[in-house]
Parts: C-alpha cells; sequence; structure tokens
C-alpha cells in the first residue's frame, strides 16, 4: 500500500529530538531572563547533565545562534503568512504585528543583540526576514494604510519596546502588550496625521545592535 507524508521518527530519534526541546526553551528562559549566565544554567534548568548539552551544541555562542535561527524562522513563517493573505493590507499588516508579538520574537532581539557573533546562515536567515518584514509593510503603505513617514524599522523598534513589557504573569504580559499593540497600530494608521519629529530609524541604526 502507497503511504505518504513524513514517516514517523523511532523512539530513539524522538526522544532526541525531544531532549532538544527542552534544551532550548531552557536555554531561552536562562539567556532571555540573564544573557551572561553560563551554559551549565542551562542543563541545570532542562535537567540534563552538561556532557549531554555539548553533545549537540559546541558552546554557548553555537547555542544562541540557533536560538535566534528559530526566533527569525518563526518570524519568517508570520511573514509569509501575512504575504499569503490576499484580503485587505491592513489586516494582513496588522495580524503580522499581532502573531510576532504573541510569538514573543523580539525578547531574543533585546536580550542577546550584541551578546555572541552571528554567522553566515544567521546574517542570510536575517536578511530573508527583513525582506519579507518589508513586503508586509510596503504593501500596506502602498493601500494607503499606514502613516506617513513611518518605515518598516519603526515597526522593529515597536515590537522590541512591546517585548519589553513584564507585567504579572505570563498572561497578563500577553494582555498588556496587545493592549500597547493596540494603541500603536491606531497611531501607525492616522494617515492625517501631522509630521513625526526626526527621520525614521535607518537599517543600519537597527543592525548595529548586533554587533559585539
Amino acid at each position: 500500500m502507497e503511504t505518504t507524508g513524513t514517516a514517523p521518527m523511532n523512539g530513539r530519534k524522538a526522544q532526541a529530538a525531544r531532549n532538544d526541546q527542552v534544551i532550548l526553551d531552557a536555554a531561552r528562559a536562562v539567556f532571555v531572563a540573564d544573557p551572561g549566565a553560563p551554559i551549565a544554567a542551562v542543563a541545570e534548568r532542562a535537567g540534563v547533565g552538561i556532557s549531554a548539552l555539548y553533545r549537540r551544541y559546541a558552546g554557548k555562542e553555537d547555542l544562541l545562534r540557533k536560538l535566534c535561527a528559530d526566533g527569525l524562522k518563526t518570524y519568517i513563517a508570520e511573514a509569509e503568512t501575512a504575504l499569503a493573505d490576499e484580503g485587505d493590507p491592513w489586516n494582513a499588516f496588522a495580524g503580522f504585528m499581532r502573531r510576532v508579538v504573541d510569538a514573543d520574537v523580539q525578547s531574543l532581539t533585546i536580550n542577546l543583540a550584541g551578546t555572541f557573533t552571528p554567522d553566515e546562515d544567521l546574517r542570510r536567515t536575517s536578511t530573508r526576514a527583513g525582506e519579507l518584514a518589508e513586503r508586509v509593510f510596503e504593501r500596506a503603505a502602498r493601500a494607503g494604510a499606514l502613516r506617513p513617514g513611518v518605515n518598516v524599522a519603526d515597526t522593529s523598534l515597536i515590537l522590541d519596546q512591546l517585548a519589553a513589557l513584564h507585567l504579572g504573569d505570563e498572561a497578563r504580559t500577553a494582555q498588556i502588550r496587545h493592549r500597547y499593540l493596540t494603541l500603536m497600530l491606531d497611531a501607525l494608521r492616522l494617515t492625517s496625521a501631522p509630521p513625526l519629529p526626526g527621520p525614521p530609524p535607518t537599517a543600519e541604526e537597527v543592525t548595529q545592535r548586533w554587533k559585539v
């Protein structure tokens, strides 16, 4: 009988994948809270031996690159979803912003930028993420749905500001972030508003943070 789809992993591979996810989840929690934490703190939080961690990652920088690469892939997937939406460009843009806030991708940026050296793969992924986000933004701008004088870098910094908000538990933090995202989206849609003070941020200013 002909079968379709991906063959399921055997027990050992499935367990290895689960262990790796436990390590990545622990690493995100540890390094977002304290970027200077040692890699041993990740092993302790994950409940694995340090040797098990080193079998997967050569060191802390390798682990940080993996975390940021996964975050960028999530960001790319959300941008692609927005671009595939053939409906109202503003709704696609606003939905993209809301999903990125839900995924909490920017917490990696504001906490880990400048703490490690990105490799070429990560730079390429970052470039791809930026290109897709600009396409989402420009489509809304061409439709006349965005305030004049803003650019895609403005939206990146807005997402960073939202990721810096923490109040109460995770549920309350998510509620607060979406509250202020709604206010910011309203501001971005003020197409008849007066000019903003100063020029928008440049791509160079935004990426400067990643230099060690």
